[in-house]
């Protein structure tokens, strides 16, 4: 017996009896195998993969700056429990002046790194005295500061250049306070 459909456009259902059972396709059946597979791997995926929280960049390698006298500035690095900062990646520098003679940098700690070698790196305060050649006190100057360093867990973090600005305190004045800098917004595609 043929069914015509019916002027709804439907066809009418034959009776039970009549009906005969349709075979599913073997794909249909592998891709139901296949989707309970999934399942149960994608249930077993704790819902946040467990590693390492990391601070960000400017918070694990913390920058700062005072104007410490006349022709002077402190530059002080709060380096984060848990992370080191490379001695030789630390690079100074003061825009619209020059630096009067190479930063005496604290003694570090020896480390072998996988990353960087036999390098010397530095935990906990990192504080350093930049001479300055023709500073103006009462004058606001940029100190730039060029860091790298990486977390115990084994993670590196990229190089990093951080801004400060900061006064130079006239003569017989006390040092001015440290100004930590400032963290340009994070915007969607950073």
């Amino acid at each position: 017996m043929v069914w015509a459909p019916i002027c709804s456009g439907l066809q009418r259902r034959p009776p039970e009896h009549e009906q005969v059972p349709r075979q599913r396709p073997a794909l249909r059946t592998a891709g139901s195998a296949w989707l309970a597979v999934v399942a149960v791997v994608l249930a077993s995926i704790p819902a946040r993969a467990e590693g390492p929280d990391l601070l960000p960049n400017e918070r694990a390698f913390a920058f700062a700056a005072r104007g410490a006298a006349p022709q002077a500035i402190d530059v002080r690095f709060t380096v984060a429990r848990g992370y080191y900062l490379y001695r030789d990646k630390l690079k100074f520098s003061v825009e619209g002046n020059a630096i009067a003679a190479d930063p005496l940098l604290p003694p570090g700690e020896n480390k072998h790194d996988e990353f960087f070698g036999d390098s010397v790196t530095y935990r906990g305060t990192v504080l350093v005295r930049l001479a300055l050649r023709d500073a103006m006190p009462g004058r606001p100057i940029t100190v730039v500061a060029e860091s790298q360093g990486c977390a115990d867990v084994g993670v590196c973090y990229p190089p990093q250049r951080q801004r400060v600005a900061v006064t130079l305190p006239s003569s017989g004045a006390p040092p001015t306070a440290f100004v930590p800098a400032v963290t340009p917004a994070r915007g969607w595609f950073h």
